[in-house]
């Protein structure tokens, strides 16, 4: 990765400056990062699940006696 870093006055590296590909790659990581915890977060809920179907059918059910 070609990186170039910002320092203050004192030499401190306050910054850090990376090609535009290696950000969205970047994101595009921590985004599946971020969707793998919250599966993993679900899942440990232990919750019961529905079919998309079953659920569908539910609603329209549901709707009609509204």
């Amino acid at each position: 990765m070609n990186t170039q870093f910002i320092s203050d006055e004192q030499g401190n590296k306050i910054s850090i400056v990376i090609p535009i590909r290696e950000y969205n790659l970047m994101m595009e990581e921590l985004e599946e990062f971020h969707d793998i915890k919250l599966y993993d977060e679900v899942k440990g809920l232990n919750e019961k699940s529905l079919l998309l179907a079953d659920y569908m059918k539910k609603r329209k059910k549901t709707q009609k006696h509204a």
